[in-house]
């Protein structure tokens, strides 16, 4: 059993192992979230996306982010990534 929810190879199955595009993933989209709970930026509104404040008043904007990335509801385009790589 893990103490650690959601597992950190759950996580990196979700970005191909590659642990820096997960951190920046779950940065970016923890920094959202924490932006739009302070509501300080209309572009983290408007991301159309639902996070139940309630919620997200009892964790930290990167537990809801790892959390996201986990089932799916945060992920990222190969094709957008490949084109900056190169």
């Amino acid at each position: 059993m893990s103490l650690i929810e959601p597992r950190i190879d759950n996580l990196l199955d979700k970005t191909d192992g590659d642990r820096y595009l997960l951190s920046s993933i779950a940065y970016h989209r923890a920094h959202d979230i924490n932006e739009m709970l302070r509501g300080q930026r209309k572009r983290a509104i408007d991301l159309d996306d639902a996070v139940d404040i309630a919620k997200a008043s009892t964790r930290k904007p990167l537990s809801i982010a790892f959390d996201e990335i986990a089932n799916g509801t945060v992920s990222y385009d190969p094709a957008t990534i490949d084109a900056h790589r190169h």
